[in-house]
Order: structure tokens, then C-alpha cells, then sequence
């Protein structure tokens, strides 16, 4: 029998020191057992390192010179940590229970790429946070969404969605991934610096034939908006733009053709949405992206074509897809669950 694998719980830090005194105590309380755990440091300008150095010698501290973003930060902290799994977590996340479920089932299921826990919202811990809930999917134009959390809405959680199972996606808010898959992948995509990396790399996983997986067995408690706020118009801005990116990066091409001029009327749609609202940062947010879109297209087309001779031979797995219309169903028809989206059998 193979012996357990090795855990390494990340923390990456950016001027995070409130969020480390209020929830690294319970990271050392319930991280799996014997892993270790570090803080990745992306240049903070608080007084984090300190903090961390002083009141925690036992944790390992990984200091970068520049603030990377998440995705760039991830990429060259993992590069020093030697383990069999890393448990990526962000500062913001309380835990209140033993995570050691997560490892069993990565030990027991080696087809599994990454997985999730259920993530609640911290101020209103009855229901799913925004992050990631119960497990993210996508819908047939790129969108996101999570069991529990569509769009904006929120459900409560009453154990509606406590089963294991494939998902497409798992949040980078508290993702468990296997090491050496994480890098012979191509890690986070650098260029995204911070939002979306976690899905682009998850339908990478998945057209590789790996599972992604959520364990709703194991609850963490999430603030979120700890870098940046919801509604902050840089989000909006990386959000489309990280968005429009992973479509271009991973789909086919006879669905490009369709997708590609249905989302950009949809993504106009929302540009007036923010403009008739007077949120006239977040409209030009959305006009920001696509022109850096614009700009990056040799770059996407690269790493497209790194990704199918990288998949070329391997079977999709296609598990997480919702073949309908997020929008659609959401706004037009008023369905706000995911059960309503999704039979409660999956």
C-alpha cells in the first residue's frame, strides 16, 4: 500500500497581516496532518513578514521581490516547495474543522487533478460564498458559476449539494492539487495575474482526461474581496478580460466561431447594464479588456497551440459543462439554483 502523500498548505500573502492574526492560528489547528505550512509573501508593504516571522517561527516564510498577482505569485512560490499535494488557501479563509478528508480522497482517487472544499461566506455562514460554493461549472459561452452561487445570488446552504462528485472547476480560494501535475501543466497562467487562473488551469486538467472534484464533507469560511473588492472595476476588468482569455486558450474552433460573437454582444449587454446604472468605470472596464484582449492575441494563440499538442490523444472530460445559457436562464427565465439548472442527481 502506498504510503499517504506529503501535504504543503500555501498561504499567499499581500498585505494580508489583518487577515494572518485573525485566521493563521486556525490554519495551524486544522491544516492536514504533518503538512507543512508556508507563507508565500507577494512584496507586502504591511508589516505581514514580521508578523509571520515573530509570532509563527514554525511557518515557512517565501518572500518575492515584486507582487506578482496570484497567479504569478502561485507559480514561483510552488516552484520552492517540494510535496506530493499543495493545499493553496487564501489568507482570508477561516478553517473550523479537520481538512485531512481532502488528502484521503486525492490518496484514494489518482485520477483526481485538484479538488475543493464546500466554501461558505464567513459574515453569513449559512450560505455559499462567492468564490467557489460547491463546486464551480461553466455554462455553453464560457461563464462561471458554482453549486450554490449564480451570478450574483446566493443560496443557503441546507445540505442541498453535500454530495462528492465531479465538478469542471475548482475555486483557487482553497484548491488541493497534485504537485507534479500542477507544473508539467504549465502552472497559473502568469499573464492573468490574478482572477479566472484557477479555471484556465482546471479545463487544461480536464481536457488531459483529469478529474476535478469538490468535498463538500469539508467546510472553510470565506471573506473574500481581501485584495480586491467585488465590485471594484479592476475586477471587472480581469474578470472579462481572464474570462474572454481561457475561452480563446481552450476551446475548439468551430465553437469559437459560435461563442465568440454571442459573448461579445452579451459582454456589450453588460457594458450598458454598468453605464444605465451611471457605473460608468465599470462600462469602460469592460471596453479596457477587450482591447488588451486585442493586444495579447498572438500570445493566446501561442499558448493555444501548446495546450492541444499537450492534450492531442487524451479523451476531455467533459463532466462540469452546463450545454445552456447561464444569461439566459438566469435573467430571462428567473432561475436563480443551480438545482434548477442542474438535476440534483449530478
Amino acid at each position: 500500500m502506498m504510503p499517504p502523500p506529503t501535504v504543503a498548505l500555501v498561504i499567499l500573502n499581500y498585505n494580508g497581516k489583518k487577515y494572518l492574526e485573525r485566521f493563521l492560528p486556525s490554519v495551524l489547528k486544522y491544516a492536514p496532518q504533518h503538512a507543512q505550512i508556508i507563507v508565500g509573501d507577494n512584496a507586502s508593504t504591511d508589516d505581514s513578514i514580521d508578523f509571520v516571522a515573530t509570532q509563527y517561527p514554525g511557518v515557512r516564510l517565501i518572500r518575492l521581490e515584486h507582487n506578482l498577482g496570484f497567479a504569478g505569485g502561485y507559480n514561483q512560490v510552488l516552484l520552492q516547495v517540494e510535496s506530493d499535494l499543495y493545499f493553496l488557501i487564501n489568507s482570508d479563509i477561516e478553517l473550523r474543522g479537520p481538512t485531512d478528508p481532502l488528502v484521503s480522497l486525492m490518496h484514494q482517487d489518482h485520477q483526481i487533478a485538484a479538488l475543493q472544499p464546500k466554501i461558505l461566506s464567513f459574515n453569513k455562514p449559512d450560505h455559499f460564498e462567492h468564490a467557489g460554493g460547491a463546486g464551480g461549472w461553466i455554462d455553453m459561452f464560457g461563464y462561471p458559476f458554482c453549486k450554490g452561487r449564480l451570478l450574483d445570488f446566493f443560496e443557503k446552504d441546507e445540505g442541498q449539494y453535500d454530495q462528492s462528485g465531479e465538478i469542471f472547476w475548482a475555486s483557487g480560494a482553497a484548491m488541493m492539487v497534485r504537485a507534479s501535475l500542477f507544473h508539467e501543466i504549465g502552472g497559473f497562467d502568469s499573464k492573468y495575474f490574478a482572477h479566472m487562473e484557477e479555471i484556465d488551469w482546471c479545463w487544461r486538467a480536464k481536457r488531459a482526461g483529469w478529474k476535478i472534484v469538490a468535498e463538500p464533507g469539508v467546510s472553510v469560511y470565506h471573506i473574500g474581496g481581501g485584495t480586491l473588492p467585488y465590485n471594484s472595476n479592476q475586477k471587472i476588468y480581469l474578470n472579462f478580460r481572464n474570462n474572454i482569455a481561457t475561452l480563446i486558450k481552450n476551446e475548439t474552433t468551430l465553437k469559437l466561431i459560435f461563442i465568440l460573437p454571442s459573448r461579445i454582444i452579451l459582454d456589450l449587454m453588460a457594458a450598458v447594464s454598468f453605464a444605465s446604472k451611471a457605473n460608468f468605470s465599470g462600462c469602460i472596464s469592460i471596453f479596457k479588456a477587450y482591447r488588451t484582449l486585442l493586444s495579447w492575441m498572438p500570445y493566446l494563440i501561442k499558448k493555444r497551440s501548446q495546450t492541444n499538442r499537450m492534450v492531442r490523444g487524451k479523451k476531455f472530460n467533459r463532466h462540469g459543462i452546463y450545454h445552456g445559457s447561464l444569461i439566459w436562464q438566469f435573467f430571462v427565465l428567473g432561475k436563480k439554483k443551480f438545482n434548477q439548472l442542474i438535476p440534483a442527481h449530478v
